[in-house]
């Protein structure tokens, strides 16, 4: 079974998608250059509005999350894991982790890519603050 969830949100010229071991989206529309993990702001969800049967997928034993992050005509796509500790409850922020480590920012951790893996092309793409960011989440039960 397979769960649908999609996230708008902008680029900011702030934007530098250079950490090794996250991305971020946030609801905030401001963005100092101390964020290296930021790929897009003014998300229009949290975790807390998340759909309730995709983060009761996400947070089965063995889900895995397919990530799609859209902008410009550049794309990305990544893998990475739910875990039946996720609480998808910050308020702002949803945070995909390359390490297991959980808190309430955490949308899923084990990523195969973060921040730094992106391609630049798509990072020069979310540098600009009028560009639109489509992220699609797809969770499923990798069992």
């Amino acid at each position: 079974m397979k769960i649908t969830e999609t996230i708008n949100a902008h680029g900011h010229e702030n934007i530098l998608a250079t950490n090794e071991k996250t991305f971020e989206i946030t609801k905030d529309t401001s963005l100092t250059k101390r964020g290296d993990c930021i790929i897009a702001v003014a998300a229009d969800k949290n975790g807390r509005e998340l759909h309730e049967n995709f983060k009761e997928m996400l947070t089965k034993p063995n889900s895995k999350l397919i990530i799609i992050i859209q902008a410009g005509g550049e794309m990305e796509t990544l893998e990475a894991w739910g875990d039946t500790r996720l609480t998808l409850s910050h308020p702002t922020d949803l945070v995909v982790r390359r390490s297991t480590y959980i808190c309430a920012r955490t949308l899923a951790i084990k990523a195969n890519k973060v921040a730094n893996d992106f391609s630049r092309e798509l990072v020069t793409k979310l540098k600009n603050p009028q560009q639109e960011v489509t992220i699609t989440l797809i969770a499923q039960n990798s069992s």
